[in-house]
């Protein structure tokens, strides 16, 4: 059985964005060398998300909206407990709850095996610092 780890790195600019990030997954599956197997990707950050969609700037604006309207943006200690730490991201730690912390996708023959329209996406929900990616690859 093999074996591959690969750590992306992004920074992305802005409070709330969604990056298509399964060109990079797909590279780093290319240089693993497995042709069937299991491909984990999960943020290592508490305020962002790995998740599987359309990449349809429709639905990511709606995305966007819909978790707005979950847990609004509010730096207020009063309105989130968490901001009484003196942090004033309250919201994106609940934003990363509804949109997930990792994806498992199968690997067959050498490829990411998707249904039609699926994507890997990244989430960010508290932006405009460096954060961390780990893809790992399990397979032969």
């Amino acid at each position: 059985m093999k074996a591959f780890t690969e750590y992306l790195t992004l920074t992305v600019p802005g409070k709330m964005t969604f990056v298509n990030i399964t060109d990079r997954v797909a590279d780093c599956l290319r240089r693993s060398g497995v042709q069937e197997g299991l491909c984990l990707v999960n943020t290592m950050h508490i305020t962002a998300s790995v998740f599987i969609n359309d990449d349809e700037r429709g639905l990511h604006r709606d995305f966007g909206v819909w978790l707005e309207e979950l847990a609004p943006f509010n730096p207020d200690p009063n309105h989130y407990h968490h901001n009484r730490t003196g942090e004033d991201n309250a919201d994106a730690h609940l934003k990363r709850q509804v949109m997930g912390r990792e994806v498992v996708v199968a690997i067959t023959k050498g490829k990411l095996d998707f249904g039609t329209w699926e994507q890997i996406f990244y989430g960010e929900f508290d932006g405009d610092r460096p954060k961390r990616v780990l893809v790992k690859i399990i397979g032969e």
